[in-house]
């Protein structure tokens, strides 16, 4: 039996676990799933050198961007995922500088899906919620 913590070797964690942890640990998984996939569509696409790339990259994965990401998602979400969102949005956190309190709830909100799909192993509903939001 693998009893890994780590990396490629996680496995999907049962929704009694998921619902045990707080919506920032979620949106944490969320940022960095999320920065993944912004930063592989852009290698995949070969979008540029790699300043190009960080630059392209940075105007995607912000507060503003992610609060209008999740906009458009968040008619699309199933109950469960809607759930999630509400938590993520609700959330007592303090935005940076840079961010609304408005946007940077709404982020986080969209952060939280991304890492419970993540943590839970869906992985196809993942790229099709990603599907939207790339071309958008």
């Amino acid at each position: 039996m693998n009893t890994s913590k780590f990396g490629a070797s996680l496995r999907p964690l049962e929704d009694k676990k998921i619902r045990e942890l707080s919506p920032i640990a979620l949106a944490y998984i969320g940022d960095t799933v999320y920065d993944l996939y912004v930063r592989a569509y852009l290698v995949k696409n070969n979008m540029g050198k790699i300043e190009a790339l960080h630059k392209q990259a940075s105007g995607v994965v912000n507060a503003r961007a992610q609060a209008q990401a999740a906009l458009l998602l968040q008619p699309m979400l199933t109950p469960r995922e809607a759930e999630i969102f509400q938590f993520g949005k609700n959330a007592k956190s303090t935005p940076p500088k840079n961010a609304s309190y408005e946007d940077y709830s709404l982020a986080t909100a969209v952060e939280a899906v991304v890492g419970y799909l993540y943590l839970t192993g869906q992985t196809q509903r993942t790229d099709e919620l990603f599907s939207l939001i790339i071309p958008h």
